[in-house]
């Protein structure tokens, strides 16, 4: 099989694609490409989550790190992908490799590389790293590798905790001393994941769901979105808690339930936390996010006058740009959020962190301070839909979007077209549809913004009827 790394990664189903066979060439790679770019000599820090199989993987990626003969540093438990990246950065290391497949089904595993800087590896490297590993392949798969118990006794692997160091920075990040006195009644869902623990540790008081140790993940993927967020959404909805946070399986992506019990979605957290760190913390720099993400964030930084870039979907485009330039926040639809003064990382942990900072100055709820932000800027509705597509309609659907010619949609007039990643459809009132087929999966997503949901609901619709599904 061919190995292709993904938006973050590459990843597999265990035992099929992600075997200890396949993993080994792709560590292989990575260790060979550090010692090409003369990174090599700094070590490697590798981590891994709570997925079956990753302690087993993480340790055979140390195993090959050594035999390569590159200094590992790691982890002495699972850990939090941004945990892993910050370690990178502190302790100056050549890059870092994370096990986990993030927000996948259980089913799934997968292998993150981080470069030196504490952030995901970019497109230009991970092409490299695919031409190595296919290159090996050809040449009969070889594998340099030092058994761990020899490795750890001759110092070349040790154990270290990531977690200290991470939170040393969150303190810096954060006013964690006001978080605390300010009592904000918390619920956490880690949804049985790597951050599981964390926030509790960190805020005690912090009252936790699914912290406990599930690599089936309940029989769900460990993704923060509405329709896997019902019992925190009851939690917070009986009065007994003022915010919940929720985090996907590795803890560098957030989701939210406001005072309310209702989901909130990541637009709505990156628009709070923009004009948090923005007006209460003083903190400037430009603004990025991805096409599918909410137009309440162009407003905001037309408001503040930062400048505004926008890439396609991944926050490796994202991470590209923070290190051009100054950002002082880039965040996706899918709840990958990062900023300025941390790493070019999303990091759920610390989005969180945020969230409950912007209470406690303000004294006020997420749903009261984003009916702030809209009394402001305009209210805004939002929804996305994934619908199953066959390669053959996905392709012709392709080519007859890309010929042009779609001049309205459900009666509006197109006034603007962005093919950036997928076809958006932008109208007059700043409402757009957004077509946008999977490349990976035989899968179309449909994303949708208005002034109130009927126009979301019957843009979809429209959506629906050009994709003829």
């Amino acid at each position: 099989m061919q190995i292709k790394f993904g938006t973050d990664g590459w990843r597999g189903v265990i035992a099929r694609e992600f075997t200890f066979d396949n993993l080994s060439l792709v560590a292989q790679a990575t260790m060979e490409y550090l010692k090409r770019e003369g990174l090599a000599a700094r070590g490697i820090v590798v981590g891994y989550d709570r997925r079956f199989l990753s302690r087993e993987f993480a340790e055979r990626v140390a195993e090959i790190a050594a035999g390569n003969g590159i200094r590992v540093w790691l982890t002495d438990g699972c850990a939090p992908t941004p945990a892993v990246s910050w370690a990178v950065r502190e302790l100056g290391a050549g890059g870092g490799v994370m096990i986990t497949a993030s927000h996948n089904p259980p089913a799934y595993n997968g292998f993150k590389v981080k470069e030196a800087f504490g952030g995901s590896a970019r497109p230009a490297t991970t092409r490299v790293l695919e031409e190595m590993v296919a290159a090996n392949r050809a040449a009969g798969g070889s594998v340099e590798a030092l058994p761990l118990a020899e490795a750890i006794a001759a110092g070349t692997v040790a154990r270290f905790d990531a977690k200290a160091g991470y939170f040393r920075q969150l303190a810096r990040y954060v006013d964690l001393d006001l978080i605390r006195r300010a009592e904000i009644p918390v619920a956490v869902d880690p949804m049985y994941g790597a951050g599981a623990g964390l926030i509790p540790e960190l805020l005690p008081g912090a009252f936790e769901i699914h912290g406990e140790e599930n690599p089936n993940f309940g029989g769900r993927p460990p993704e923060p979105t509405e329709e896997h967020l019902e019992e925190l959404s009851l939690l917070v909805g009986s009065g007994r808690y003022r915010v919940g946070l929720a985090l996907d399986g590795d803890a560098d992506r957030i989701g939210a339930v406001d005072e309310t019990g209702a989901f909130f979605s990541s637009h709505r957290i990156f628009t709070v936390i923009l004009r948090h760190l923005h007006e209460r913390k003083g903190l400037r720099g430009g603004v990025v996010k991805t096409v599918s993400t909410t137009r309440m964030i162009d407003l905001l930084v037309e408001k503040y006058g930062l400048p505004l870039f926008e890439t396609p979907i991944g926050f490796k485009h994202i991470c590209e740009l923070m290190l051009e330039h100054d950002i002082l926040m880039g965040g996706e639809e899918s709840g990958g959020l990062g900023v300025k003064g941390h790493i070019p990382e999303r990091d759920g942990i610390l989005m969180g962190l945020l969230l409950l900072e912007a209470m406690a100055l303000s004294g006020k709820g997420l749903r009261q301070l984003l009916e702030e932000t809209m009394d402001e800027i305009g209210r805004f509705s939002y929804r996305r839909i994934d619908l199953p597509i066959d390669n053959g309609a996905k392709e012709r659907l392709i080519a007859r979007l890309t010929a042009g010619g779609v001049g309205a949609i459900a009666g509006r007039e197109v006034a603007r077209e962005n093919f950036r990643d997928g076809f958006k459809f932008i109208f007059g009132d700043g409402s757009w549809l957004l077509i946008r087929p999977s490349g990976t999966e035989p899968v179309l997503r449909l994303y949708s913004e208005a002034g109130d949901p009927e126009t979301v609901e019957e843009l979809l619709a429209a959506g629906r009827e050009i994709a003829g599904i």
